[in-house]
Parts: C-alpha cells; sequence; structure tokens
C-alpha cells in the first residue's frame, strides 16, 4: 500500500509480480486478509474498503468514520480505531464481505490505539497511544473487562501459540506477558527504546525498535535470545517458522 499514491498494490507470490494496482484512495494504510478478500482502511475518507482477491477489483465500501486505523476481524465483526489516537471505535458487520455494514460507533472512554481479538474470541484487546494500560473489553458489548498497566503509552498485543498475551511499551523499554483471562502479569522484560511493535510464532517473541532500529528475540518466558541492529529505525516484523 501507498498512502503517497493513494494505491493498493496486489503482488503474485512467491514471483511478487505485480497483478494489479488499484487507485482512488486516499490514505489506504492497514489490511487484513481473510476468506479470499482483503479489507483496507482507508483514513483520508473514513472508509472501510474490501478487495476481492480473486477478481482483483474494490467489491465493496463503507464509511466509518474519520481517520479509520488499526482493525481487528474476528469471523464476521471487524472492529476499527478511528485514528492512531482514537476517540472511537467502529463495529462492522462483513458477513457479506461485499456489502459491509457499520453496525455502530462507540467510545470505549480511553483513547485508543491498536486492536486485536483474542484466540477464543472472548476478549478485544486495546491499546492505548497515550495512557499506560491495555484493555480488554468484551465483544459483545464493548465494556471494559480489565486493564493492565504496561508502561507509557502501550501500543501493540500479540498472542502466543500457546494462547499467551504479550504487550510493549516502547517509551517504558518493556515487554510483558500476561495472562489473556485475567490480564495477571507473568513475567516482563527490558527491551530497547522505541520497541513498540512486536510479532510472535513458533515459541518466539520478537520486538523491533522504531526509534534505534534493533530487533530482539525473547522466548515464550522473555529471555531474552538476541538482539541486532537491523537498520535505522524498524517498524514492523513477521516471522516464518521452519
Amino acid at each position: 500500500m501507498s498512502s503517497r499514491a493513494g494505491a493498493v498494490t496486489l503482488l503474485q507470490q512467491p514471483s511478487l509480480h505485480v497483478l494489479k494496482i488499484l487507485r482512488g484512495f486516499a490514505d489506504p494504510h492497514i489490511v487484513i486478509v481473510s476468506r479470499g478478500v482483503a479489507y483496507v482502511t482507508d483514513d483520508g475518507r473514513g472508509q472501510l474498503v474490501v478487495i476481492s482477491l480473486r477478481l482483483r477489483r474494490i467489491v465493496g465500501r463503507v464509511f466509518v468514520g474519520g481517520g479509520a486505523h488499526h482493525m481487528a476481524l474476528n469471523g464476521r465483526r471487524l472492529w476499527i480505531a478511528l485514528g492512531e489516537h482514537a476517540s472511537e471505535i467502529s463495529i462492522v458487520d462483513v458477513s457479506r464481505p461485499a456489502r459491509p455494514r457499520l453496525l455502530r460507533r462507540f467510545s470505549p472512554g480511553f483513547t485508543a490505539h491498536d486492536l486485536t481479538f483474542s484466540p477464543d474470541g472472548s476478549r478485544v484487546w486495546v491499546t492505548s497511544g497515550v495512557g499506560d494500560s491495555v484493555y480488554a473489553l468484551s465483544p459483545r458489548t464493548g465494556k471494559r473487562v480489565f486493564s493492565v498497566r504496561v508502561g507509557s503509552a502501550p501500543q501493540h498485543v500479540v498472542f502466543s501459540q500457546r494462547g499467551f498475551a504479550y504487550a510493549t511499551s516502547g517509551y517504558s523499554s518493556r515487554i510483558v506477558k500476561l495472562d489473556p483471562r485475567t490480564g495477571r502479569v507473568l513475567a516482563t522484560a527490558r527491551t530497547p527504546y522505541g520497541s513498540f511493535n512486536l510479532s510472535s510464532s513458533g515459541g518466539l517473541v520478537v520486538t523491533t525498535s522504531l526509534l534505534n532500529g534493533r530487533v530482539t528475540e525473547f522466548d515464550e518466558n522473555l529471555h531474552r535470545l538476541s538482539s541486532v541492529r537491523a537498520a535505522d529505525a524498524a517498524r514492523a516484523v513477521a516471522l516464518t517458522v521452519w
């Protein structure tokens, strides 16, 4: 995706040959792929855009609110934070992907940044880019179930294959391991300053620092395994295990 060009590019695997460039976006930012479609938030237009990967074209749009940014999908429901520092969250019905339908918008009672569903779908975990806590909400009511203090402006949460939750605070140089049912802190570790993004797979948890480019690897109990400087700034990270 290119927010500057207002375009989304579809690539062939594994050659990365360009299949189609879809234009007409104001500011495409986040994508989730599921069941043959790609859901894209267009921040500038406040839209959720649905792309059919088979047809290679846009098949649906719905206005969800200005600043539509991070999102999380659980079956037929898509939750979207309206901005990187969002005061509202939109819930969209995607049971018919070509006809996405806005169900409601609500204020969670705090400033939201990113969202993710727990593996069993029983909670929606929401981070705050300005506070010090991560919140677990009911996916049915949107009400707070519990919150956990992680550190200054926690940004992201991921789940390991064994179901544990991990949250980072880049400004506090901290990562925590959490019980997904109660939010109890099970372990903590120091991270390089600015380690906001993280990923987990194959018994590993990896963070990347946007501010100094370090990529740091932990085991599931947050024992540090390695840390290397990969670039001047490292944003997102994905793991492949073979």
